[in-house]
């Protein structure tokens, strides 16, 4: 724990030097709290605002009073976000919620850790937002803020054009012509350009689209929802279908827990076309250039056949997936192996390997996944593993997720909840939380692994598949059956020493062993998410881009969703859950930079 960056504490009982308070009337509790901070608000009290958080408590933020993706941790630095921002940003019209599943209600996380959850609508000058507060008691009596989400949900001048502000004019035919001359931008440019038609540019787009931002997505490929459909045959899904829905439509009640890839590539294609996207696809940005005294980008697009466009943007948005090129390890001798070698992303399916012997390199998700489909068909595997990986079963994933993400919870209100809490807390929770669940619900799957040596780990700091997947995009399996034929020998496993090289008919080790194989498969993951954008943008360009994924010194997501370095350039990275919550924040600032309501040189905090 020494070289844990989040060295937080708990607010545990007895820490706080208090009993369980589980006779408090929580709406009371909430009451009196936001009552004193609505008043602290008012008057621009910024010392009265920090008193009523902890020491140590935490105010994170998603675009509401910074138009960033921000937490503060600790009184000083809570006091300099609201002297920087309070009284720009003109919060206002505080309003306890209590509607179900809104209210305050008192949670017993762990026996020793318990808060009172509440939610409060408020408005800002430009906008109107959700919070939601975590409070802790103390020994007078007293309960303080341990830590407070505030997000904005929209701007109040550009709503979005949905429910009673949808179009309401009829259409007498005129209709696919319209579309096609949309789709075309026949007439004018877009504003944005979105580099990618998988699910978080379909997201963005649409974003976007309804805010009231002229957006044009380019794909490469020539369907909407190739990047799914070209993927191993075997894969689908590990989190829920409650996880894992596309915003503004809707999986239907049918639909199956697990999306299998190929259904997800078909929804996304219907997506496109239900919700009127305009995709230009088997499309190449083949230059683009930037003009800094008009912030516009000049992009030429091969459309594949259909000619070449030049087109005069504001923005573009990289939603090219988490990472950039695949990874394929540099192993001396390939030229001399007589079968096939080929990435993850270039596999299709184990049928076209019946009757012969592969090596999957890597233990991952996409790993597990085409060993298990070597397995299913009746092939000889072996699975070389590089190194530990943190292994958790569907179930426990599923369990984990479902207590906000489910039948009973809007999607909405389930995501608000999911980024509530600042990621040195969450890191804190699944520290107890993962170390359970291994010596419980997942110790059978566990210990069989150890016994025929497969390696595992409990995640970066013990904090499970979380850490890995913020910190790293990988590094985990979400344990889809896999693991059992493992444990039965039918995956054999190979580890404890590197590959050498390839020879003619596998791959030979350091220790000197050989691993014979018709085909080597490596599932070894993806570079730089600013790969494909430093090949669309150059050098100059890239130069001036964070870090993109893994997390900021304030555990925030590195580069996505918000600010990158560069004028006019965002990224669009994550699971479907990310994207969902996160494209509409995207959309409200480039919005609120198209309006003039957003200058980011006047944020200084």
């Amino acid at each position: 724990m020494a070289t844990d960056s989040f060295p937080q504490r708990l607010p545990t009982l007895h820490r706080l030097g208090v009993p369980d308070p589980s006779n408090v009337s929580s709406s009371e509790v909430a009451t009196e709290w936001l009552d004193a901070f609505s008043a602290a608000i008012t008057q621009s009290d910024t010392a009265a605002v920090v008193d009523l958080f902890l020491e140590d408590g935490f105010w994170k933020d998603v675009i509401a009073l910074t138009w960033d993706f921000r937490t503060f941790e600790g009184r000083k630095d809570i006091k300099k976000l609201l002297d920087a921002r309070l009284v720009a940003t003109g919060l206002n019209k505080l309003r306890l919620l209590q509607e179900p599943l809104k209210e305050p209600v008192l949670q017993k996380v762990y026996p020793d850790v318990v808060w009172l959850r509440f939610c409060f609508g408020f408005t800002t000058k430009h906008g109107k937002g959700t919070a939601v507060a975590y409070l802790v008691p103390l020994p007078d009596s007293k309960w303080k803020a341990y830590t407070l989400l505030t997000c904005l949900n929209s701007l109040t001048d550009f709503p979005q054009k949905l429910g009673s502000l949808r179009n309401w004019e009829t259409d007498h035919g005129s209709w696919e012509e319209k579309r096609r001359q949309e789709t075309e931008f026949s007439n004018n440019d877009p504003t944005v350009i979105v580099i990618g038609a998988g699910h978080s540019g379909l997201e963005t787009a649409a974003g976007l689209k309804y805010i009231g931002v002229p957006t044009l997505v380019i794909e490469k490929k020539p369907r909407v929802g190739d990047s799914w459909r070209d993927r191993y045959k075997a894969l689908c899904l590990h989190t829920t279908i409650w996880h894992s829905q596309t915003p503004y439509l809707k999986f239907p009640p049918t639909w199956p827990v697990y999306t299998p890839a190929a259904k997800l590539a078909d929804w996304l294609e219907a997506y496109a076309s239900f919700l009127e996207l305009d995709v230009w696809t088997a499309s190449t940005i083949t230059k683009t250039s930037w003009n800094d005294s008009t912030k516009t980008w000049s992009v030429e697009v091969d459309r594949g056949g259909k000619g070449t466009r030049i087109l005069t943007v504001k923005h573009l948005v990289f939603a090219t997936g988490f990472g950039g090129r695949p990874n394929v390890p540099d192993i001396p001798g390939k030229a001399s192996f007589k079968g096939s070698a080929v990435h993850s992303s270039e596999f299709k399916s184990a049928a076209d390997h019946i009757g012969k012997k592969a090596i999957v390199v890597g233990c991952c998700n996409s790993a597990h996944d085409i060993a298990q489909d070597f397995c299913s068909h009746g092939v000889d595997i072996t699975m070389y593993q590089r190194s530990s990986t943190f292994v958790i079963s569907q179930e426990s994933l599923a369990k984990m997720l479902g207590v906000v993400y489910n039948e009973d919870v809007p999607t909405e209100l389930a995501d608000t909840y999911q980024t509530s809490l600042p990621w040195a807390v969450v890191r804190r929770l699944h520290q107890r939380m993962v170390p359970m669940v291994a010596e419980t619900t997942d110790k059978a799957i566990l210990d069989g692994l150890a016994k025929v040596g497969f390696k595992t780990n409990l995640g970066i700091h013990g904090a499970g598949l979380m850490s890995l997947f913020l910190e790293r995009g990988g590094g985990y399996y979400v344990d889809t059956g896999a693991s059992k034929s493992i444990i039965d020998g039918n995956i054999k496993i190979k580890n404890g020493s590197a590959i050498e090289s390839f020879t003619e008919n596998g791959l030979r080790f350091a220790d000197g062993t050989e691993l014979q194989a018709d085909i080597v498969v490596f599932a070894t993951g993806y570079g730089d998410p600013r790969d494909f954008m430093r090949e669309v943008c150059g050098d100059e360009v890239a130069s001036k881009i964070t870090k993109v994924w893994g997390l900021d010194e304030e555990g925030q997501t590195a580069g996505a969703w918000k600010y990158c370095g560069h004028d006019g350039l965002w990224f669009a990275n994550g699971d479907l859950a990310l994207s969902r919550f996160h494209n509409h924040h995207l959309a409200m600032q480039i919005k609120a930079i198209e309006e003039g309501i957003l200058n980011k040189a006047d944020i200084v905090i």
